[in-house]
């Protein structure tokens, strides 16, 4: 009976072998990973918060989910401001960034930047009134101007050394608020993020300068953490499959930012 019973227990174990074996992949691929992903909530219409499903959505928010799902993983998108994207981000609160933050030397002492999603250099807005030519930062010397606290163009606009006063603001819907109440002589922004606000919220005393030149040229990317190669080259497979079947082109045509 028990050499029997021992009989039994062996064929039991050789014919569930396989079985487990076909079991234990299909589990590996139930979960694919999930990454933490910070995004701005004043960034239209790269990152934005959408009041009506309030969820943040934009260009980005589609590019990240994209790149996810070509490169094998999720996405859970944390709402953060611009300013704490990069700190978030080193302290382990998020996993990647996907906002219209460009790719400068001094962001890649502290950061990895992944292959360009997008490319694109500031605007510059001015009160309705002023009609005045300007092609570059340099025409506006002496002036009190504004930009985005965070951003490659305070820095440009320090650097300079050439205007009144450089105020730093949240958001650039800040920024078309005091150039409109006359409260700074322009505004410096992402183009793209300029150009879309005043079309779908037209304001008759601010204009868009058209013809000036920007001097902050600069891509657009998802940034890791400094070292993680391994989210790095997922999300630049990602991205190059998105770009060779389309999708990311369609993305772009989407929220009208060609």
């Amino acid at each position: 009976m028990f050499q029997f019973a021992k009989r039994f227990a062996l064929v039991l174990a050789c014919a569930l072998a396989p079985l487990a074996a076909a079991v234990a992949p299909l589990s590996a691929q139930a979960a694919p990973p999930v990454y933490t992903v910070g995004a701005t909530a004043t960034g239209v219409p790269f990152t934005f918060l959408d009041v009506k499903s309030n969820s943040i959505q934009g260009l980005l928010v589609d590019a990240i989910s994209a790149t996810g799902h070509a490169a094998g993983f999720e996405v859970k998108i944390e709402q953060t401001t611009f300013a704490a994207l990069i700190p978030s981000l080193t302290t382990r609160k998020i996993d990647i960034i996907s906002a219209a933050m460009l790719k400068t030397p001094a962001r890649q002492q502290v950061v990895d930047f992944s292959d360009t999603v997008y490319s694109y250099g500031e605007g510059l807005v001015v009160p309705a009134s002023d009609t005045g030519k300007y092609s570059s930062m340099d025409d506006l010397k002496g002036a009190v101007v504004g930009a985005q606290v965070g951003t490659a163009f305070v820095d440009a606009l320090n650097k300079k050394g050439i205007f009144k006063e450089v105020r730093t603001y949240d958001s650039v819907a800040d920024i078309l608020r005091d150039v409109a109440l006359g409260r700074i002589q322009a505004g410096f922004g992402d183009r793209p993020i300029l150009a879309y606000q005043l079309q779908k919220n037209p304001n008759p005393k601010i204009r868009l300068v058209e013809g000036y030149q920007p001097s902050v040229l600069g891509q657009v990317c998802f940034v890791v953490r400094k070292g993680d190669r391994d989210t790095l080259d997922k999300l630049n497979e990602g991205i190059r499959k998105i770009k060779a079947d389309g999708t990311l082109n369609q993305i772009v045509k989407k929220w009208q930012v060609e």
